[in-house]
């Protein structure tokens, strides 16, 4: 029987993450970077288990070669921190998982061995004293939390000398004691700074050379940051938005830049996108776009949250609209505000009984 390899890259500063900020949007965080982490693999590696905070691969009889298996590594920690970056960039969230988000960061062990299987409910997974060491080099004394290990086992069996170098890793050699037996391994510090990370889309900041074509204010009994969520979390909006047949978005994402949902609003489709405006020091902003409003080309809607005390905040709806027609600017100038302000006014007030409902 060929060895095999096991493979666990775990995402350092989860317990602390989960912990300390709020509970749904951290998750929501995490769930994205193991889902990073799962697109990242290049070498047809086998998902056995998401453990949490960590997930457990393994490629059956088979070790990849030294070339591969670092090119494997690197992809992991470039999407991860890609993934962050994006994050930090592109958020619109004030809560503390999200502001927190680009602390967080990666440790990858690799390993190998013969493989066991064990078989529960019809799945087969690997079992044995392989995957035990493997899970127990976890906790090691490296002292880092943004690193990559490779057993001593694995190391001889693709022949990667203990002090390789290269631009991302610069493998040194370290040990450590499982129950009275020692493990031999080499690892690496990953400099995030040295990866080569993904561009992403950075929505632009939007300008208006007039004023909001309609303006609408009410008080909530609320913080700022908690209307905010009730809005930008598009699981809600059936509870305040008349007329919504149905909401398509990503339910595992957090609102932020360039997030997209579709909503279908009394049988019309609509798409939007989350964009934003500079606003005044101390003000949240939420903003949306769409292409195909009924009445206009281009439909902007900002939401901005005032704060007044810990439980009252000041919410105020700004619409814009273009449209590139003779037609449709007509129809826009006769019917256009009335249609905005009514509809929107009914939305704000369904959001305030919402809101008090709480």
């Amino acid at each position: 029987m060929s060895k095999s390899l096991l493979f666990i890259p775990d995402i350092s500063g989860y317990t602390k993450f989960i912990q300390t900020t709020e509970i749904e949007h951290s998750q929501h965080v995490i769930s994205e970077l193991l889902e990073v982490l799962v697109n990242a693999n290049t070498q047809g590696l086998k998902l056995a288990e998401i453990e949490g905070d960590a997930l457990f691969f393994y490629k059956e009889n088979e070790v990849p070669s030294q070339e591969n298996l670092l090119a494997q590594i690197e992809s992991m920690f470039t999407a991860f921190y890609s993934h962050l970056k994006m994050l930090e960039k592109n958020r619109i969230c004030p809560c503390n998982a999200c502001a927190t988000a680009p602390n967080l960061q990666l440790k990858i062990i690799a390993h190998s061995g013969h493989l066991q299987h064990i078989e529960v409910q019809g799945n087969r997974k690997p079992f044995g004293e392989q995957v035990i060491e493997a899970h127990r080099l976890l906790k090691n004394s490296v002292d880092s939390d943004n690193y990559t290990l490779v057993s001593r086992k694995l190391a001889l069996d693709i022949m990667l000398s203990p002090y390789y170098s290269s631009k991302i890793f610069r493998f040194r050699q370290g040990s450590d004691s499982y129950d009275g037996k020692e493990v031999e391994y080499i690892y690496s510090i990953i400099d995030p700074g040295e990866l080569q990370l993904r561009s992403f889309v950075q929505p632009k900041t939007i300008t208006f050379d007039d004023p909001p074509q309609v303006v609408i204010e009410q008080e909530f009994p609320t913080s700022a940051e908690n209307l905010m969520e009730s809005i930008t979390n598009y699981s809600f909006r059936p509870n305040w938005q008349e007329g919504v047949d149905k909401l398509e978005f990503n339910e595992n994402e957090v609102t932020r830049l360039g997030t997209e949902h579709t909503c279908v609003v009394n049988g019309k489709l609509l798409d939007f996108v989350t964009i934003t405006k500079e606003t005044e020091p101390g003000r949240l902003i939420y903003g949306e776009l769409t292409h195909n409003h009924p009445l206009f080309d281009d439909f902007y809607l900002f939401y901005i949250f005032i704060p007044i005390s810990e439980e009252k905040c000041l919410l105020r709806a700004e619409f814009h609209w273009e449209s590139k027609s003779l037609l449709r600017k007509l129809i826009g100038k006769l019917l256009g505000k009335k249609l905005v302000r009514k509809s929107s006014a009914q939305a704000i007030q369904s959001l305030l009984k919402f809101i008090e409902s709480q």
